[in-house]
């Protein structure tokens, strides 16, 4: 297990060092100078002269060559530093810790969310297979999955202001300060978000127990006289948890992207929201941070899911 998971976490150095890679590049490449972008303002109505434009790259360090601005930026982020933000000014790394813990709970709120109602759902689809809860089951999963996020996040907007005359409180609150305020501003924002993975863990926890319960060592215990809900919650579900741990940690990584048009929709004040504003503002240092904090939650909660399969199913064997 050390060895493995020595291992694995190795990996996670060449992955990052990729992922910055395609990051930094994928800024340089697409148009738009953030000095130009300085110098003419958001509304493109400023001026400037050749001077002013060579003074404000110089000040950004975009007249350098990009091996040297990548070296910088790299050994930076090596240190905890990942600069200054081109548009604000301001460490980008003071952002970052403000903004990053809110996107983290809501996308955490919204996978267990998903694996809590997803997974008794598709246990039960499976018990019951071919009745109306079934097939009740399955209309909801398929059209979980097929109906885009921000739709939905559109939806419950409306239908809260439409119907119900409510709208979630703007702004943050911690959870340590004022657990219910922080509740109702991420609840909807989170059912929004983890939706379609309610559905779609769903589907994949019906399609693992149908498996298993036609294994031999079901229909051994059930010749035993073990209770049918022995059989299932005992024998069946903790055999069938592999595939739903699996997607739920791939889930988890769709999450954190997929709060980029939750937050903008409800006004959640998490990198989202910030990850757009940046992009508008083509803020290549902040741009680069989040993408790269991202990538790094991915990769740890993969390797959780890796190490949890030898738990799950003591056959595994880490060698």
């Amino acid at each position: 297990m050390r060895a493995y998971a020595l291992k694995r976490i190795g990996l996670v150095i060449p992955t990052l060092v990729l992922v910055s890679i395609i990051i930094f590049v994928a800024m340089r490449v697409l148009p738009g100078d953030p000095a130009v972008l300085k110098l003419i303002g958001l509304d493109g109505e400023g001026s400037y002269t050749a001077a002013d434009l060579a003074k404000v790259k110089a000040e950004l360090g975009t007249d350098r060559p990009l091996l040297a601005q990548y070296g910088t930026w790299v050994w930076g982020v090596v240190r905890g530093d990942f600069g200054k933000s081109f548009w604000y000014g301001i460490p980008v790394m003071r952002e970052v810790k403000q903004r990053f813990p809110v996107t983290l709970e809501l996308a955490m709120f919204a996978i267990l969310i998903a694996v809590l109602l997803a997974v008794p759902l598709g246990v039960l689809s499976a018990i019951k297979q071919d009745t109306w809860i079934d097939y009740a089951t399955r209309v909801f999963t398929i059209s979980g999955v097929a109906l885009p996020t921000f739709w939905i996040g559109i939806l419950v907007i409306f239908s809260m202001a439409r119907w119900l005359h409510w709208l979630p409180p703007l702004g943050y609150a911690t959870p340590w300060e004022d657990p219910w305020t922080n509740f109702k501003q991420l609840i909807f924002p989170a059912l929004a978000l983890g939706f379609h993975d309610v559905a779609f863990i769903a589907r994949v926890t019906r399609s693992a127990m149908l498996e298993v319960l036609r294994e031999d060592y079901v229909r051994t215990a059930r010749a035993k006289g073990l209770t049918e809900r022995t059989v299932f919650f005992v024998h069946a579900l903790k055999n069938s948890f592999l595939p739903v741990v699996t997607v739920s940690g791939w889930q988890f990584g769709r999450l954190m992207g997929g709060v980029v048009l939750i937050e903008a929709i409800f006004v959640v004040p998490g990198t989202g929201s910030l990850l757009i504003e940046s992009v508008s503002n083509r803020d290549f240092t902040m741009i680069q941070a989040l993408i790269l904090v991202a990538a790094i939650v991915v990769l740890a909660v993969n390797l959780l899911v890796d190490l949890a399969y030898g738990w799950l199913d003591p056959r595994i064997r880490y060698s």
